[in-house]
């Protein structure tokens, strides 16, 4: 398959397409690939790498039908078309994709997890679907582990009606690489949560994006992050609102500490001429530890309609507030339990969003752990 030309118009969206060889071997110089360090990609932007296993394990929920499929399975890539050179080799690399379906107005009894596991040999490649038909409701838990070198591509299909919540853990070991586009396409009125919580892996390059097939249509995407000495994660967002009165919000917050730990938050969000009544807000707040860390934070907002509801903005990166810490040290409370605590306060809202109460307090023993460092 060719070119798709009828996709976004931002600069950093015009190209998707099946096929690899419509994409050059980025150099670093392109605009998105500039703030990724290539050589620590270990061959997965070159399909060069020895292909490995990722071992995929399913614990469904009752309502949820789970299929092993073949490349040739006709829900495969429906929904997304590859925007990257790393996206189309994945999509040309897998060999069995994982399809989950919930039928029409079934309401999914308890969250289904779906774990990666790998196994730190050469480099994998995987293909995910998830697909709700009209009216049904479901929780989708993707659990990464292991240490793998890992490029695979995950589509939620969110039918009429519907709502989807998704939490998608990168818990790596340190030496992972982990380069994924999560694409959720919704239906009239459908409704989509996702939430991205990245700690572990050497580097790891999650692009989620949303489009809308009808009107009505409401989605959130928030993320967590806790970067380390010498990590890279990195978080691409791209909402492309291409019908009207359709809604987005995007919340990501991300604390980092060490020499050369880095976080990048992309976030683009297109409003089609189409589109009016769009309602659309993004932020991205960055918490700096210690010296040495960077966060590099970019919104980009592309309004193409002056019929909108709402549509704004933010980001910020700084370090812990003094007068926070000295507000709790002055009633007794010593310096690192009020430092843990000001870093707690400034997660805890995303936090309250898993609503997977194990995910929930896993995700906050990590970010314990990480404060012990």
């Amino acid at each position: 398959m060719g070119l798709d030309t009828g996709k976004p118009l931002s600069t950093l969206h015009e190209k998707a397409s099946y096929d690899v060889a419509d994409f050059e071997v980025p150099t670093g110089r392109e605009e998105e690939w500039r703030f990724t360090p290539l050589s620590r990609l270990k061959g997965l932007h070159e399909g060069a790498a020895a292909s490995a296993n990722v071992v995929v394990h399913v614990d469904a929920a009752p309502e949820v039908t789970v299929e092993t499929v073949g490349r040739d399975d006709e829900r495969v890539g429906k929904a997304y078309v590859p925007a990257d050179r790393v996206s189309a080799q994945a999509y040309s690399s897998f060999e069995k994709a994982t399809v989950l379906t919930v039928s029409r107005e079934a309401v999914a009894s308890k969250p289904t997890v779906i774990t990666f596991l790998g196994s730190g040999e050469g480099t994998a490649y995987g293909h995910t679907v998830v697909r709700l038909e009209p009216m049904a409701e479901a929780v989708v838990v993707l659990d990464h582990q292991g240490s793998a070198v890992y490029a695979d591509n995950v589509e939620f299909v969110v039918g009429e009606g519907a709502t989807l919540k998704v939490v998608s853990l990168q818990d790596w070991a340190d030496d992972a690489v982990h380069v994924s586009h999560h694409h959720a396409l919704l239906a009239k009125d459908a409704t989509f949560r996702g939430f991205v919580v990245t700690l572990g892996g050497d580097l790891v390059r999650l692009s989620p994006s949303v489009a809308y097939s009808g009107p009505g249509g409401d989605a959130e995407l928030n993320g967590l992050y806790f970067v380390d000495a010498g990590q890279h994660l990195e978080h691409r967002l791209l909402v492309d609102h291409s019908r009207p009165g359709c809604r987005s919000n995007v919340d990501y917050r991300g604390a980092l500490q060490g020499t050369d730990a880095h976080a990048v938050w992309i976030g683009d969000v297109i409003i089609r001429v189409e589109a009016e009544g769009t309602d659309t807000y993004e932020l991205n707040r960055n918490l700096l530890l210690t010296d040495g860390a960077r966060a590099d934070s970019v919104p980009n907002l592309e309004i193409l309609t002056g019929e909108v509801a709402g549509a704004g903005h933010a980001s910020a990166s700084g370090r812990l507030d003094d007068e926070h810490i000295f507000y709790l040290q002055a009633r007794g409370i010593p310096f690192e339990d009020a430092r843990r605590l000001v870093i707690r306060g400034f997660f805890a809202q995303l936090l309250e969003k898993i609503e997977v109460p194990e995910l929930r307090e896993r995700v906050l023993a990590r970010v314990e752990a990480e404060l012990e460092k």
